[in-house]
């Protein structure tokens, strides 16, 4: 993947369909569906790795505050940086 040869996709597919294994076989059949989308991915040198990372982390975060999302949990899985720029107003007992 990591030398974008989205042009061998066909020649890999063949390769696949010789070989006994169905599920590979099937897998290279899905791909052809789409080929043109797969061969762009593959020969592409733009990488969503760090939005994915983003996105899993988000998830962490969720999934750790179920059941007991009180802000100091959320507070020890954010970085100081983000605390500081994102910090609101406290909200006082008559202001509420």
């Amino acid at each position: 993947m990591h030398e974008h040869r989205g042009n061998d996709l066909d020649e890999w597919i063949e390769q696949v369909r010789k070989n006994d294994l169905p599920a590979l076989r099937h897998f290279a059949d899905g791909l052809l569906r789409d080929r043109d989308a797969v061969a762009a991915g593959l020969s592409s040198t733009w990488s969503s790795g760090q939005v994915e990372g983003q996105v899993t982390r988000v998830k962490l975060l969720k999934r750790s505050g179920y059941g007991r999302a009180k802000l100091d949990l959320l507070r020890t899985h954010t970085p100081p940086a983000l605390r500081r720029a994102g910090s609101s107003p406290r909200i006082g007992k008559g202001e509420q």
